[in-house]
């Protein structure tokens, strides 16, 4: 058996590209807190105001390192956390489940009417199913992460659906 020894000066490189991957990802988990803290406000002051909740249920992810890394590679984006940043908007994700359509439409509205929230980009597929009968309505945002080293502005793709379209699509 061969002894491998490892150059200090790697171990530090790998250790320094680990930190800034965990710092990377941190941004996007702290962006799905914001969205769902927002939604759970929402929610709350919703039922307060007129008996009713509109969330059935909200979940959220983060997309994993093994599955970023493969998206990265599928897309050939470049390895740069400004490319990544640009190109991959779903890392992190937040699912709101609603009874109704009017829910998830009122919902999207209500969150996006939110002055520090940005539009990149609005998906309807509850007005225009997928061809294979997919719905959902897909908006990914922007949102203000405060961090000690200034803020970021941190996309997140948020899901609207009813309880039918969660239900079909688990299928």
């Amino acid at each position: 058996m061969h002894e491998v020894h490892v150059d200090d000066s790697i171990i530090r490189l790998a250790r320094g590209l680990r930190d800034e991957m965990q710092q990377f990802l941190n941004e996007y988990r702290f962006g799905m807190r914001e969205v769902e803290t927002k939604l759970e406000i929402l929610r709350d002051d919703f039922e307060h105001q007129h008996s009713h909740n509109p969330i059935e249920h909200l979940s959220s992810r983060l997309k994993s390192m093994d599955s970023l890394l493969e998206k990265i590679q599928r897309r050939g984006v470049e390895l740069s956390f400004d490319a990544i940043r640009r190109e991959i908007t779903d890392i992190a994700g937040v699912r709101v489940t609603c009874s109704f359509v009017s829910d998830a439409y009122r919902l999207f509205e209500l969150l996006i009417g939110q002055d520090d929230i940005g539009v990149i980009a609005v998906k309807d597929y509850i007005a225009q199913p997928k061809g294979n009968g997919y719905k959902s309505l897909h908006a990914i945002i922007t949102v203000p992460v405060f961090l000690p080293r200034g803020k970021v502005r941190v996309p997140v793709e948020v899901q609207f659906r009813t309880i039918a379209m969660d239900f079909w699509a688990s299928l």
